[in-house]
């Protein structure tokens, strides 16, 4: 039934934002909804282009921006839950909708009647009266629409529309192999012994995954989205060091129905007779065309600028991993599973620091409470509480209402932080309403995390990495809370991909700010602060792994951009993913095979399920505003209501509704230099 009394879907929710009634949904209600969704916003697109009146913004602009509600409504809905909580009905109707959903995009975007009249618009824009909201809305909806393809004839949009529905399945199936990959390769581990270094509440962990899988006494260890591995800092047994990463980087490369080899060759091969028909030479190309960087060879220079100096840094931090291998009973050479557990013994000796005994000190609750929203009140004046009242599309994920300094409502945050086996990995916000004024909507966002969830009644105690995501992925939150626009399209994280992450990375700033670590970094069982002296050595340490970190990080995006810049007919011989990684890493200078890339071809959801192909460069890009950003704030007085409110009026609200660029600088007063990123990297000459 498709009628809005028997599917919930189909009519606005009642619900406080509009949060969708997610007990009330079940599986079978979605593909009709979107079905309905979709002949719905066919039928507004088709009342648009069926007047005889000349083309307008408000006829046609605006009413483009008004069309489409029930369908976003519905379409954030599902994808919240087919990334968070992908049951097997879940994955079968999302690789159903795959391809529905691609050819309903283009026969919008390729809509020929739309086009003209979105082109009039614009070839008189200079003749309007419009605010600048209104004339960046028509040069996007432009500019979208011609890179989309609206201005091919018939026979290569047909072309077109069956490769980007093709695409849309073989992304489908890339998450898909992955996810059944990563859980069919957790490890499983029969003795507690062979877990040794890991803490009660890791342990308990493993414990109750192993439970869960029907394996009671066993441990089960599950796999991150990345190729390292928390745990790799602290097993003291190095097999079992060992067999964590292996299981890591075989992840859909092991010849069985989970492998994504063939999968991503084909995505490649696609997305480059895709660039080709649109007229550019490779899909870096073209993607690099509507962002900051502007080409492939901008990009290029940035990661070649970076490599060299991240790579001899690696290679120095090697020698003083090995030096304290050399020292040990039984020596060995070091190897890329050693590296993580190797690199805290150095940090132990040079700076009397154990990281991994910090987890006490960052539980959970308090890490979010007396950190991440302690932060954000400081900053901009928000306050945070708990919904208890509202449910979310799984028991984990927790409701919190949002409201403004003066007590008015700004919207929801959800916050889903651990990891499931039908969750796919890694870290991401997305939202289920977008905030605009044009409908009248209020946003909520959506955090999620992967952090192993401790047995009932065990406290969740953070790693710094998990401090950081946690401080990141909020980043985002606030970019989608505070984004005031009028045009749906443009609203919460609705910008250039090279400058998504920038909002998030500047977040990361006040994990160490003294009077937010003062709050938040208390043990768990005394609330005794973190000692100045570790927070010191934690500050001191810092440069130590830099090198690590960056070469693992240009690694990967140096293996997107590989991939994604070869031309057609390179793409439509026989591809193979190692030897071609192989290559690529030689030619970059990263081919040193102790320092694996973060991410290798077959897990790299990124880049072939996910919105960063070509783009995984995004994060050092967009991490020169952000240092840049921070070195702002330090010089003027760090966390003020003042300073947060110039960030969030000046950059944070504006959304997608003008260049970037044209924002940092009116928030900067100029252009952002690199310098800054180069000191913090340890890159600097």
């Amino acid at each position: 039934m498709t009628d809005a009394a028997s599917n919930p879907l189909l009519s606005p929710s009642s619900l406080p934002f509009g949060l969708p009634d997610y007990p009330g949904i079940r599986a079978e209600h979605y593909l009709p909804a979107f079905e309905a969704a979709f002949a719905q916003h066919r039928a507004e697109i088709d009342a648009i282009t069926a007047q005889s009146e000349a083309p307008t913004f408000a006829n046609t602009l605006e009413r483009l921006e008004a069309a489409g509600d029930l369908l976003g409504r519905v379409a954030r809905t599902f994808y919240t839950v087919s990334s968070a909580h992908a049951t097997p009905e879940i994955q079968e109707i999302d690789a159903a909708l795959a391809p529905l959903m691609s050819a309903h995009d283009d026969a919008v975007q390729l809509d020929a009647a739309l086009y003209a009249r979105v082109r009039a618009v614009y070839e008189q824009l200079d003749s309007l009266d419009l605010g600048a909201e209104e004339r960046y809305l028509v040069e996007r909806r432009y500019r979208e629409m011609t890179s989309a393809g609206a201005a091919l004839d018939d026979g290569a949009k047909s072309v077109l529309t069956e490769i980007n529905q093709r695409l849309s399945v073989l992304s489908n199936t890339f998450e898909k192999n992955l996810l059944a990959d990563t859980n069919d390769l957790a490890a499983v581990f029969d003795d507690a012994d062979e877990l040794d270094g890991l803490t009660d509440g890791e342990l308990s962990a493993a414990a109750q995954n192993a439970a869960d899988r029907g394996l009671p006494g066993k441990y089960v260890v599950t796999l991150t989205l990345f190729t390292g591995h928390p745990y790799l800092s602290t097993l003291t047994s190095r097999e079992s060091r060992r067999r964590l990463l292996d299981a890591s980087r075989s992840r859909a490369s092991r010849g069985n129905a989970h492998d994504n080899r063939e999968v991503l060759t084909e995505i490649v091969r696609l997305r480059a007779e895709r660039a080709e028909l649109l007229g550019f030479d490779s899909h870096a190309s073209y993607i690099t065309a509507d962002q900051t960087a502007g080409s492939p060879e901008a990009v290029h220079a940035l990661l070649r600028r970076l490599a060299a100096p991240a790579a001899a840094n690696a290679r120095r931090e090697q020698e003083a991993l090995q030096a304290i291998v050399d020292a040990e009973d039984a020596p060995f050479t070091i190897e890329a599973h050693d590296w993580a557990f190797y690199t805290e013994k150095v940090r132990a000796a040079r700076y009397d620091l154990d990281r991994t005994a910090l987890r006490p000190w960052f539980e959970a609750e308090r890490v979010l409470v007396d950190g991440v929203f302690r932060a954000a009140s400081a900053l901009y004046g928000i306050t945070f509480a708990e919904r208890t009242d509202l449910q979310a599309y799984h028991p984990d994920a927790r409701v919190f209402e949002v409201s403004e300094e003066d007590g008015s409502a700004l919207g929801l945050f959800i916050l889903d932080l651990y990891t499931r086996d039908t969750k796919r990995g890694g870290a991401w916000m997305n939202s289920i309403v977008s905030q605009s004024e044009l409908r009248g909507t209020a946003p909520i966002v959506v955090n999620n995390l992967n952090v192993p969830k401790p047995a009932p009644g065990a406290p969740t105690l953070l790693t710094l990495d998990e401090v950081t995501t946690l401080f990141h992925e909020f980043g985002h939150a606030l970019h989608g809370l505070f984004a005031h626009v009028t045009y749906p399209h443009f609203a919460g994280t609705a910008v250039f991909r090279d400058f998504v992450e920038f909002p998030s990375q500047v977040n990361e700033m006040w994990i160490f700010w003294p009077e937010v670590l003062a709050e938040y970094a208390r043990h768990v069982e005394t609330g005794e602060p973190l000692p100045a002296e570790v927070v010191e050595k934690l500050r001191e340490s810092e440069a130590f792994n830099q090198g690590f970190a960056t070469s693992e990080y240009l690694a990967a995006a140096w293996l997107d951009q590989t991939w994604h810049s070869v031309d057609a007919d390179t793409a439509s011989t026989t591809l193979d993913v190692a030897h071609i990684e192989a290559t690529a890493l030689t030619d970059i200078g990263l081919d040193n095979l102790v320092v694996p890339p973060r991410y290798s071809s077959t897990y790299f959801a990124h880049v072939f399920s996910g919105g960063y192909s070509a783009g995984y460069y995004s994060y050092i890009w967009s991490e020169v505003l952000d240092a840049d950003t921070v070195e702002w704030f330090a010089e003027n007085g760090g966390l003020t209501r003042a300073n947060g409110e110039r960030f969030r009026r000046r950059l944070l609200g504006v959304g997608g509704s003008m260049d970037p660029l044209e924002a940092y600088r009116d928030f900067r007063g100029r252009e952002a230099r690199i310098e800054p990123l180069l000191e913090r990297r340890g890159l600097a000459s």
